[in-house]
């Protein structure tokens, strides 16, 4: 039995690069012609130039707040519902929509896997044939219906759990026997808890797909000694599939089917390789085609190949939100705005603005990072730039290059609150 889901996990990297790259254009020309949105945000845009990264990079992104306020003003004039972003309204194309938080609706098309799920599974460890206990919502959110799909397309059958109930559950698993969970990592935990409760071995349970939460190491032990195999998976309700983990648990690797940027949050700047920044996802989907579309998540390419064999990009996973609009006695300070002050000195490398202090008594000071020998016209120059820039005072720092951490902070409040 084959280690991978498809030959496109072993392609030469140079082989995948040169696919996605290909695609780009056309899809960015889709967008343009069949969502309404993007023929507004791409209004300038030749897509033909569209076929390298660095043409991809200077197109603009657009964050989830952004998709949000699209989608309000758009209803708010009996527009569509999704901000003009999917290439489809109700009927036949779209079976189902849902609601994340916002609320923001999202389509679900109807291409087989349309979230690209089966992949990530199959590195999960499941196999066709097989009964998953999927325990992700099956209301309003689409995880229930994204897990399912890509089970479906792998060949395996589901048990549609959801969530709550702890004890029908466990009754589920003793009486179907599943092969695995799909859900969250606390959830199960809750049932596995319970099934001792209730004095009931579950020995079928033997790997799991998690997502939706956090995954420490410690909590990877402690399914690892009940003899669960555990995996993480990286996927929004925007994109669909973005990333999985495999049996190297070195990072996750990206799925065949994005193309992903790095980038310095509060701007569309790609970061040099291992930096961390915001996730920025182009899908090739034609249903919803986001196009740079910010996620709002940290994360860092890692070096090398995954060890399994498969060719992707991998990345460290979720670092925390790259959203690091602070309040600084009254006035919202954004990262965009600390790249703004940056940008306009060439000898500045990165910036790093860390707030101290108490709350109505704080301070701010921008960490500069430069090896200009005479700082002090470079030190006043940027305090000016501050005020001119965020109508604050501020004070400035220079420091050495690669001084600043490499945690994708660009604004770090470091304010006390007690």
């Amino acid at each position: 039995m084959s280690h991978f889901f498809d030959a496109l996990e072993t392609r030469t990297p140079s082989e995948r690069e040169a696919t996605l790259l290909a695609a780009l254009p056309l899809q960015v020309a889709h967008a343009q012609l069949a969502s309404p949105a993007f023929a507004e945000i791409l209004k300038n845009v030749n897509p033909a130039e569209v076929s390298s990264r660095a043409e991809l990079a200077k197109l603009p992104v657009t964050r989830k707040h952004e998709l949000l306020e699209l989608q309000l003003s758009r209803r708010s004039q009996g527009g569509n519902v999704f901000g003009g972003f999917s290439t489809h309204g109700f009927g036949t194309h779209l079976p189902r929509v849902f609601a994340s938080p916002g609320p923001i609706y999202e389509p679900e098309g109807t291409a087989k896997d349309y979230w690209r799920m089966a992949r990530a599974i199959f590195a999960a460890g499941f196999r066709p044939g097989e009964l998953i206990h999927n325990s992700f919502s099956y209301h309003f959110v689409p995880a229930g219906s994204m897990m399912e799909t890509g089970a479906h397309a792998l060949g395996c059958t589901v048990f549609p759990g959801g969530t709550g109930q702890t004890e029908q559950q466990v009754q589920a698993m003793v009486d179907l026997q599943p092969a695995g969970y799909i859900g969250t990592p606390s959830f199960l935990k809750i049932i596995l808890e319970k099934a001792d409760d209730m004095g009931v071995r579950l020995p079928s349970l033997t790997k799991a797909m998690f997502g939706g939460e956090a995954y420490p190491p410690s909590l990877r032990d402690w399914y690892t000694a009940r003899g669960i195999a555990g995996y993480q998976c990286y996927a929004t309700a925007d994109l669909g599939s973005i990333a999985y983990e495999t049996s190297a648990r070195e990072g996750l690797v990206l799925d065949e089917g994005v193309l992903l940027e790095i980038v310095r949050p509060g701007t569309g700047d790609p970061v040099a390789e291992g930096e961390v920044g915001e996730v920025v996802v182009t899908t090739l989907n034609p249903t919803y085609p986001l196009i740079r579309f910010g996620t709002g998540d940290l994360s860092a390419v890692l070096p090398g190949q995954c060890p399994t064999g498969r060719t992707n990009t991998r990345i460290k996973g979720w670092m925390g939100r790259a959203d690091q609009t602070t309040k600084i006695r009254g006035m919202f300070v954004h990262p965009g705005q600390v790249d703004a002050i940056a940008k306009r000195f060439p000898e500045v490398g990165k910036a790093r603005l860390v707030v101290t202090g108490e709350m109505a008594n704080d301070h701010m000071t921008l960490k500069i990072e430069s090896a200009c020998s005479g700082p002090d016209s470079l030190v006043q120059k940027v305090m000016e730039a501050i005020r001119d820039v965020t109508k604050l005072r501020g004070q400035v720092e220079v420091v050495l290059p690669g001084s600043l951490p490499n945690d994708g902070k660009v604004i770090e409040d470091a304010r006390s609150y007690k």
